[in-house]
């Protein structure tokens, strides 16, 4: 039997696009014979993964699982709509969900988890996926939340099942106070951050650069007005106020009353269950934010189908 070496491995990968761990395995059936090998992972439908990798994966699905004090939201992309409505792949992406819940930290890490009821880790599991539904499929991202003491919890809107949707949030409660009213508390702001998309926490959480950058902008519109110098400061300072209103959740007015700022909200509940209440972080995925999505002719497709 010849030797499974690491090149011969990267050699099987690079001629079908199949996982790591599913090359070493053809190669170890096939005793390292590589053309015997591309014929194990067609067999087992691995290599055609290789073909669909490059296809834009935008739809899919926002995955939510929480328990207690810890909760995980992760977003698993397919090509069309159709599949967030297959139940293997739902199954896949609550699966996911719970895997970032209970044992990784990280998208990285939960990759290469042991995928539950098989020998595979979770990114051999997507590969399966991908030759098995027949489109190209990718988990995009995922972020853990965790408080000491608190709730973290997380809201789907229009969830397409439990836990399932197309926008999904996390918000996580650090306070030593009733649980059922801190998940209620955090149910209404994750609802809020559902609707009006902040960027950061707090104010001291906006990034220096996106700061920078709207001063610019803020003190080129000013200077356009012709006005002194000491009154455009005060005019940016002014509208620099506003931004803070739109970007940071606690600035925010609450969307549910319309009038309240979510601070003041939250600083309600603290006098309500009489302990102290803090909004310690907060995570909102939205299925296919920032991927640009393919406009091909749909006609010209439909020929390089039927050409290939």
């Amino acid at each position: 039997m010849a030797e499974i070496t690491a090149s011969l491995v990267k050699e099987l990968r690079e001629k079908t696009g199949a996982g790591m761990m599913d090359c070493k395995k053809a190669l170890v059936e096939t005793a390292g014979d590589i053309e015997e090998a591309i014929d194990f992972l067609r067999k087992n439908g691995l290599a055609a993964a290789a073909k669909k990798s490059g296809r834009v994966a935008s739809e899919g699905l926002v995955g939510a699982a929480t328990k207690g004090n810890a909760g995980a939201l992760v977003e698993v992309n397919a090509e069309t709509d159709f599949v967030a409505r297959n139940n293997d792949f739902q199954a896949f992406v609550s699966t996911v969900a719970g895997i970032m819940l209970d044992q990784v930290n990280s998208i990285e890490e939960a990759m290469n988890a042991p995928f539950p009821g098989t020998e595979r880790t979770v990114g051999e599991q997507l590969t399966h996926n991908i030759a098995t539904i027949g489109e190209n499929m990718s988990l995009r991202r995922g972020e853990k939340l965790t408080v000491e003491n608190g709730a973290v919890v997380s809201y789907i809107h229009n969830a397409l099942t439990g836990g399932l949707g197309k926008i999904g949030v996390l918000v996580a409660i650090e306070s030593s106070g009733d649980t059922a009213a801190l998940e209620q508390l955090g149910k209404q702001i994750a609802m809020h951050v559902a609707a009006a998309r902040p960027e950061a926490l707090s104010v001291d959480d906006i990034s220096p650069e996106a700061l920078e950058r709207e001063r610019n902008v803020l003190i080129e519109q000013a200077r356009a007005s012709g006005k002194p110098d000491n009154i455009i400061e005060k005019m940016v300072e002014g509208r620099l106020r506003k931004y803070y209103e739109e970007v940071a959740l606690l600035e925010q007015t609450f969307v549910i009353d319309n009038e309240t700022k979510v601070s003041k909200v939250v600083e309600n509940t603290a006098k309500e269950i009489g302990t102290p209440v803090k909004i310690s972080g907060f995570v909102r995925y939205e299925l296919g934010e920032g991927i640009e999505k393919s406009e091909a002719d749909f006609a010209a497709e439909v020929a390089a189908t039927l050409n290939t």
